[in-house]
């Protein structure tokens, strides 16, 4: 069975930058830019955990389940 693979969007019109979900990121998927904002780094990490998702103050963030068909 192939492992579950994830999209993950930022979106930095409505990014503020608070790094929530780098600080609660468990894999590691997020960096910064040079305006602090959060750019999906490492996507491959991604389990689907969406923590980034549910906590993100402003709804920026979006984690979908790519299909594998």
């Amino acid at each position: 069975m192939a492992k579950k693979t994830f999209m993950v969007e930022v979106n930095r019109k409505t990014c503020k930058a608070c790094g929530i979900c780098i600080a609660f990121c468990p894999v590691s998927v997020f960096t910064t830019d040079h305006d602090d904002k959060a750019v999906v780094d490492k996507p491959e990490r991604c389990t689907g955990c969406r923590q980034c998702e549910l906590l993100c103050p402003d709804y920026c963030i979006r984690v979908e389940e790519n299909s594998n068909g």
